[in-house]
């Protein structure tokens, strides 16, 4: 039989992982920013910032911002002179992503739709690659760390910012009961969608504790590794670099 894989508490297979996952993204690409702003109390923009900020964007640098979706992460890279491809699996949030992009008047930017898993860019075509809130929503985790390890250049940086654990007393229960009673009845008032929140709730709980995917990134050929952890570890910036 198939080993099964989880979506959120459930077990599936991967290819049945992989399709449902597109189908949540689909449904909340629209209100995708607003959720972010409902759950984390407008954080996540701070979260965001510090997370470009480690990653140190040059001008005319070539970065893979993967799961990029409405691009967040890479206008404020592009802001920096970066050359950013921005690439997700799903099109409906690189569509959300594209036009932002154009109201706002910030161009340069590369948009194309990737399976951070089986990556179509050619050995060493990067200087940086970035992704935010997108890792824990991937099938198969190792092979997306093998390959942004491959598409690396020597001396390429890897970021990624995740939500996990957060190991503050009190903090992490309190946001657990949050996460579970209140997040999916937000998502039903705002977007009419709780299954999705619901979902990814579930993956935030499943996701690796902070050292542990620490050491998956190190196990896909990374050095110097490092994580940084935010509110307690609820959410952390991880990295390592290809040498």
């Amino acid at each position: 039989m198939q080993e099964k894989v989880n979506f959120g508490d459930q077990l599936v297979t991967p290819e049945e992982k992989t399709r449902r996952v597109g189908s949540v993204f689909s449904s909340v690409a629209r209100r995708y920013d607003v959720m972010n702003d409902l759950m984390s109390g407008g954080m996540h923009r701070l979260w965001k910032d510090r997370f470009v900020n480690r990653v140190k964007p040059q001008r005319g640098e070539q970065i893979l911002d993967m799961a990029g979706g409405t691009g967040d992460i890479a206008f404020r890279m592009a802001k920096r002179g970066a050359l950013v491809t921005v690439s997700d699996i799903n099109a409906d949030m690189l569509g959300v992503g594209q036009e932002r992009a154009e109201k706002r008047g910030i161009a340069g930017l590369t948009w194309q739709v990737e399976n951070a898993e089986t990556l179509s860019f050619a050995d060493k075509s990067f200087d940086a690659y970035t992704i935010a809130f997108g890792i824990r929503n991937v099938t198969d985790i190792p092979a997306a760390l093998r390959e942004a390890h491959r598409v690396l250049r020597r001396g390429g940086r890897f970021f990624v910012l995740e939500f996990s654990t957060s190991e503050w007393p009190g903090f992490g229960e309190a946001y657990e009961l949050y996460a579970d009673k209140v997040i999916p009845r937000i998502g039903k008032a705002v977007a009419d969608d709780e299954e999705s929140y619901r979902y990814l709730v579930e993956s935030i709980r499943r996701f690796p504790r902070p050292d542990a995917f620490r050491a998956m990134i190190a196990d896909a050929g990374f050095v110097r590794t490092h994580v940084e952890p935010l509110l307690g570890g609820l959410v952390c910036i991880w990295s390592g670099w290809r040498i």
